[in-house]
């Protein structure tokens, strides 16, 4: 039947012929909005090169290559290899997007020279015929030709809440989409002139905004850069006079004190753990249509789903017809076909109907008009002429729409819903389709039953929520006892006690206290959805929202994170942040345990690096007042950092993390981080002192300096130590590892030449070793006191 009626159509308007498209093409009236699904190249490496902080080290290193030698230029190095791996990642991370978003990116049918076909959107020109159907995104502006009961949203534009009724002649916006019905419409306007265009210049829907990791990374650097003005300054006038007599001496001590203040690692490994996640995730066939939803679903404590398609497949089967009122089988199976028949995109439950009465079982029945499904209404109809000339109209949908309460066929239907069956109702009226009263005067004729089929994969992913501690609500347009049915067989908590949507408060408030105590709700409409997530919200909670039908796409656009279907509707696809291209609900906890990785291991990433910020601006401040020369050259400070923070983050930012996501990253790091740094600064000067009173003479400032890096040292591997618990083997074996290629440096003569490092005597160093021990002690009270202080608190 969508074949004749296609070819039917096609008739009256045959669309653009070929030779017309290539004259538009010619004079540039395409459609050329480009649908990049990431940032270009040229961002990438842009945002990785041109950088604050770059600036500052890359300054500093021009003139540390003045002064020489070469080995305190070691930080500019390192800083080339951060910024290599930042955008090799990135661009890995691309090619995995684009990939996905090509397959995923939505086709429009255009109808040209008589022929419907898919195309891109970028090969829509001026004047093109589109078709639409349920579910459809308008993708460029245009005229309505054709309209069969074409219901458009155009909430996501307007924020006008009811569909609209298009009839031919009236304009359609792009970024609207099709609610019920079908039709099509000539492209108006194309490109950037398109509504949605205007808008919003969408050159890449892959964002890194609304990230709180994000954000509270750019607080942090706002931080430090107040910090290092006025103490780079102190530290530049300081050094210069202490070390008036040796220039070269003064500028290398200056800028060893200036760039370990930079946290020059702490962006790029942000941005890496995000671009491996989507990496991963990728492979897992998930696109990632905005890299903060990687966070923000570890972040959610409640999961709103919907039944249809996630909890169920797609498809169903027929599994029942029950006559009613004496009705006549062979009459009844016919209307079901006719009905069928009458509706050329049919949804997945017309479709099961359609395989059990086959169009062809309704010859002679004539189609004189029809009202397609909406989930606002719960209900469809169509309207005949049979043979013989008498006329009929009919309507199919929830029976606890279409029957008053009370009906004693309803107490049939409860039963059926309670063993978790899809229940539908044949029923003839009088009126017409038209008439606002048409669902009030029906006789029930039938009712046909529908078996659903579970996904094998959901009840292990709710079974992984609720160990989770989020919260699953199932949200469906389905009648309430079916759907309650459906998720206990799943083994969803609270299951047994389903609530009908159509009796919930309309206050905010009231909603979300029924939502709170509630797991299951049936006959929702999409704004209610819209609704119960905002009432959610309301109460402080973050939401996501899954789905894929055009009913959920609201609700997927008001929620924290709106996960679709790959074979949704192109209208949910579009407005998700997450899509699973192969519709698996199972990968959902893989998406959880890659943001809490993200979350957890960018949180000691940033602990070890704000440390190193923190102590390098406490020793620049002892420095001054104390009047004496800075205790390091760079070289030392790169080593340091290259054994205690530079490898290990890598290490600790990309590996497994299962811990839950916890709010206020700023705060949280800055509690660990303060005092860790305090006490590496405190002790590292302490050793730098006791080493200048037993020192003298010739020699004297460079076994000072070692004696100061063997205490540093030794407190950062013991911060290290603390940010890597729990341990597991290769913690473990990270830490030793790191020691021993410091032991290597201080054994090795060429080395020790090249660092500038000689522990002189034995006195020293073992009293350098007695402070860093001293320093443990208090780092590990200072944490421990930390840790108590958070656990109270939440």
């Amino acid at each position: 039947m969508t074949e004749r009626t296609d070819a039917r159509v096609a008739a009256r308007n045959p669309g653009l012929t070929a030779a017309e498209v290539a004259q538009r093409v010619a004079r540039g009236e395409v459609n050329d909005v480009p649908v990049r699904s990431s940032r270009s190249t040229a961002d990438i490496v842009r945002a990785n090169v041109f950088t604050r902080f770059n600036a500052i080290i890359g300054v500093l290193f021009l003139i540390i290559l003045v002064v020489g030698p070469v080995q305190d230029g070691l930080f500019g190095f390192v800083i080339l290899a951060n910024t290599a791996i930042g955008i090799i990642q990135e661009l890995r991370a691309k090619r995995t997007l684009d990939s996905l978003a090509v397959i995923g990116e939505a086709k429009p049918v255009v109808r040209r020279d008589g022929t419907a076909a898919e195309i891109s959107t970028s090969g829509i020109v001026l004047g093109d015929l589109i078709e639409l159907g349920p579910g459809d995104k308008v993708v460029v502006d245009g005229e309505t030709v054709e309209a069969d009961g074409l219901e458009v949203d155009e909430s996501l534009l307007t924020g006008e809440a009811d569909p609209v009724l298009k009839h031919p002649g009236d304009p359609v916006m792009s970024g609207s989409f099709v609610v019920a019905g079908g039709g099509a419409f000539t492209a108006t306007k194309v490109g950037r002139q398109a509504y949605a265009a205007q808008l919003a210049d969408e050159a890449s829907r892959f964002t890194l905004v609304n990230s709180e990791l994000r954000n509270g990374i750019s607080q942090i650097l706002k931080y430090v850069m107040w910090m290092m003005v006025p103490t780079a300054v102190g530290l530049i006038i300081s050094q210069f006079t202490v070390e008036s007599h040796n220039g070269r001496e003064a500028v290398r001590r200056t800028v060893g004190g200036i760039v370990p203040m930079v946290p020059e690692g702490l962006v790029l490994l942000t941005s890496v753990a995000f671009a491996i996640g989507v990496i991963r995730l990728g492979r897992k066939q998930v696109l990632v249509q905005e890299l903060p939803a990687i966070e923000g679903l570890a972040r959610v404590d409640v999961v709103c789903l919907d039944k249809t398609g996630t909890l169920t497949e797609g498809g169903m089967d027929v599994t029942g017809l029950r006559l009613l009122d004496g009705a006549d089988q062979p009459y009844v199976t016919r209307a079901l076909a006719a009905v069928g028949a009458a509706d050329p995109r049919p949804n997945a439950s017309l479709q099961a109907i359609i395989d059990a009465y086959p169009p062809g079982g309704a010859d002679g029945w004539h189609c004189t008009g029809a009202l397609p499904f909406s989930s606002a209404r719960k209900y469809s109809g169509a309207a005949f002429t049979e043979p013989g000339g008498a006329t009929s109209t009919w309507l199919l949908g929830a029976p606890d729409v279409l029957l008053p309460d009370g009906d004693p066929v309803l107490a049939e239907v409860d039963g059926l819903n309670n063993d978790g069956l899809r229940v539908l109702l044949l029923a003839r009226t009088d009126l017409g389709l038209g008439d606002p009263a048409v669902a009030r005067a029906v006789t029930a004729h039938a009712l046909v039953v529908l078996e659903q089929r579970l996904r094998p994969d959901a009840a292990d992913t709710l079974r992984y929520f609720a160990e989770q501690d989020v919260q699953a609500k199932v949200i469906s347009g389905d009648n309430a006892v079916s759907v309650g049915a459906v998720a206990a067989k799943l083994g969803l908590p609270g299951a047994e006690r389903p609530v009908d949507a159509r009796r919930l408060p309309a206050a905010k408030d009231e909603m979300a206290g029924v939502l709170e105590d509630g797991a299951v709700f049936g006959r929702v409409t999409p704004q209610q959805k819209r609704d119960m997530v905002g009432a959610l919200q309301s109460h402080g909670h973050n939401v996501a929202m899954t789905g894929d039908g055009v009913n959920d796409v609201l609700a997927l656009k008001d929620a924290d994170i709106g996960v679709a279907m790959g074979t949704g509707s192109e209208a949910t696809r579009a407005v998700a942040q997450i899509v699973l291209m192969d519709n698996s609900f199972a990968t959902l906890p893989s998406v959880v345990a890659e943001g809490r990785r993200v979350i957890g291991n960018i949180t000691r990433v940033a602990t070890l690096f704000l440390t190193k910020t923190a102590y390098s601006v406490l020793l620049a401040l002892l420095v001054v007042c104390w009047q004496v020369p800075y205790p390091f050259l760079p070289r030392h400070l790169t080593l340091l950092s290259t054994l205690t923070i530079g490898v290990p983050a890598f290490f600790l930012a990309l590996a497994p993390n299962k811990e839950r996501a916890r709010p206020q990253f700023v705060r949280r790091v800055l509690r660990y981080a303060m005092p860790a740094g305090i006490a590496c600064g405190a002790a590292a000067f302490a050793a730098y002192l006791v080493a200048r009173h037993h020192y003298t003479g010739s020699g004297a400032l460079d076994a000072e300096t070692s004696a100061a890096t063997l205490t540093l040292f030794l407190m950062e591997v013991w911060v290290l130590a603390i940010v890597a618990r729990p341990y597991t083997w290769w913690r473990v074996g990270l830490v030793l590892a790191m020691g021993a290629g410091f032991v290597i440096v201080l054994v090795t003569p060429w080395l020790q030449r090249f660092f500038a490092l000689k522990l002189v005597g034995t006195q020293v160093p073992w009293t350098a070793v007695g402070i860093a021990v001293a320093g443990a002690v208090v780092l590990e009270v200072a944490w421990a006191w930390v840790r108590r202080r958070e656990r109270s608190a939440g």
